[in-house]
């Protein structure tokens, strides 16, 4: 059988299981329907693709040896996610993770194991006298923090903490854990010390919640293509400002260790000077880490209508605060023949969509969440998904902060507020927790606090820009986007403002030159929408190894 597979453009001859893959991925082309035209994103749950996985136990093989395969399984004793541990079961399953706490009578052990799918993990009862001595002899060496697998049938649990529990027959100790040195005893630890233990903390409650909460975002985040957009890894290293701030990590790989052997810049008399010649260097000019991919973006925008990049960003900002990293991730998507109003539709769909799935799929980590940290955190998302955006200008806010201010400044951080004030995180909550009370677009920003690209609005002579922050209650700003700059002339004159060369971004220029088009887009900052959804107040948390000033362990 001849068919393509649309990778190689050209007919290949494909195998019976190739035949299987392809015939199932036309099948989820076929019975998806995208609607590319619409920017705003629909938030009603997508189709599920055929499901391929690990559930799934098709192999490329003969048939006679699928047939000694099945046969062989049939032997095998499943594994069990204890999410899955819903009811009991006919036959043994296994269970494999950590222990989390072990309890020894005369007859009977109760260990509490963690395989990290859930919160609560699951109850393994062994009875010694189901236990064979292998496994005695292994149940006497199990403390906290060691790992084990577990066999035995699912069954009716006769405590009320759980509806099944593992009717041990087999216990293996697999990983000693010695507990007068595990520094994760059973008490509940700061989130501080934790930081100090990154390594460890994923075994807590409060980490492991967070990050399978942040991988549920993260899926949740390919809402993206299912609606038209184009995902493009644009490059970590970059030669351009993008945000024109001057917070750049440098990359080199010249001897920073040895100075004198450093190339040194020449005048236009050819006299060494003080700066470095960054020609000798491996990219032949500076190179940094980037602050956004949304410049490389704005290119494919350009030519694939719409797209978005996820990935990593890094910002040398001497920060300390819980809203600051160094090294932190960002969703942008970028729509060409697009203005700002269409980007906040499209921030505000797909935030809506997000907070919706988790609130769906993580409801025990939520639930955590919600009685430990933030005893209004499903009031406050499901507010979120249900309430329309409030949109202010940066005008009105200003005068709304004053006139509250006024009331008594001595509450206030940051009482002096006027037009340029560049809108400190005890403003931003207050507008959005007690003004509104609820997410609010603040829009039309001065020009002098944004960034270069943004495009100037006609209405003021270029005053204020088209640009907008979203904040939300708990955080402040979790959003911040624009129209682009789309206009050459105009493009050119603003950079100029800020001293940045023209040289420099020559090809970001090009957009400008040839085919120009209104296009807008946003970024979303993914730890702060993690700490949002968990109610945590820092963003180290959200994050599995944090950098910031004076910090890269791990």
């Amino acid at each position: 059988i001849f068919l393509t597979d649309g990778m190689i453009g050209m007919m290949r001859p494909l195998k019976c299981w190739s035949l299987v893959k392809t015939a199932a991925m036309w099948y989820a082309f076929l019975t998806v329907s995208i609607n590319s035209s619409a920017r705003a994103l629909s938030i009603s749950k997508p189709l599920q693709r055929f499901p391929f996985g690990k559930s799934t136990t098709c192999r490329m093989m003969s048939a006679t040896s699928y047939s000694q395969s099945s046969s062989a399984e049939k032997n095998i004793v499943r594994r069990l996610k204890a999410v899955d541990a819903i009811e009991p079961t006919d036959g043994p399953v296994t269970i494999k993770g950590w222990v989390k706490t072990v309890r020894k009578q005369k007859t009977l052990a109760f260990v509490e194991v963690n395989d990290g799918s859930n919160l609560a993990g699951i109850q393994c009862v062994a009875s010694f006298d189901a236990l064979d001595e292998a496994s005695i002899n292994d149940l006497d060496a199990v403390s906290t923090g060691c790992s084990v697998i577990v066999q035995g049938p699912l069954v009716q649990s006769q405590g009320g903490k759980q509806a099944v529990e593992v009717a041990a027959t087999k216990l293996k100790l697999v990983g000693r854990c010695p507990g007068d040195t595990y520094p994760l005893a059973k008490k509940r630890h700061s989130l501080e010390f934790l930081r100090t233990m990154a390594h460890l903390r994923p075994r807590t409650n409060t980490i492991a919640a967070i990050a399978r909460v942040r991988s549920q975002l993260a899926g949740a985040i390919q809402i993206f293509p299912k609606s038209g957009f184009v995902y493009v890894q644009t490059p970590l290293i970059t030669a351009s400002d993008c945000e024109g701030a001057g917070e750049l990590f440098r990359v080199t790989t010249l001897d920073l260790d040895n100075v004198p052997s450093l190339p040194l810049d020449k005048d236009a008399d050819g006299r060494a000077s003080n700066g470095v010649d960054y020609s000798k260097d491996f990219f032949g000019k500076p190179a940094f880490l980037t602050v956004s991919g949304q410049l490389g973006g704005e290119t494919y925008a350009c030519a694939l209508g719409d797209i978005y990049t996820f990935g990593p960003t890094f910002r040398a900002e001497n920060s300390q605060t819980s809203r600051h990293l160094a090294e932190f991730h960002m969703v942008e998507p970028e729509m060409a023949f697009a203005d700002l109003n269409e980007a906040m539709e499209n921030a505000e769909n797909m935030l809506k969509y997000v907070v919706a799935h988790v609130l769906d799929r993580c409801r025990e980590d939520l639930t955590f969440f919600a009685n430990f940290y933030d005893k209004s955190l499903f009031t406050r998302l499901e507010k979120l998904v249900s309430k329309p955006f409030a949109r202010v200008s940066y005008r009105d806010a200003i005068t709304y902060l004053r006139e509250e201010i006024a009331k008594d400044p001595s509450k206030w951080q940051y009482p002096e507020v006027e037009f340029g004030t560049d809108l400190a995180t005890e403003h931003e909550r207050w507008l959005a927790e007690t003004k509104f009370e609820s997410a609010v677009f603040v829009y039309n920003y001065p020009k002098k606090i944004k960034a270069f690209y943004m495009r100037d609005n006609d209405e003021d002579g270029g005053e204020t820009v088209n640009a907008m922050d979203l904040l939300v209650p708990g955080v402040g700003e979790l959003v911040g986007g624009s129209q682009r700059e789309e206009r050459l002339e105009v493009l050119l004159e603003k950079m100029k403002e800020v001293n940045l060369n023209p040289d420099d971004y020559w090809w970001y220029l090009d957009l400008r030159r040839f085919g120009s088009v209104p296009h807008a887009g946003y970024g979303l900052g993914f730890e702060r929408l993690v700490t949002y959804v968990c109610g945590i107040e820092n963003i180290r948390e959200a994050i599995a190894y944090p950098r910031y000033p004076g910090h890269a362990e791990f």
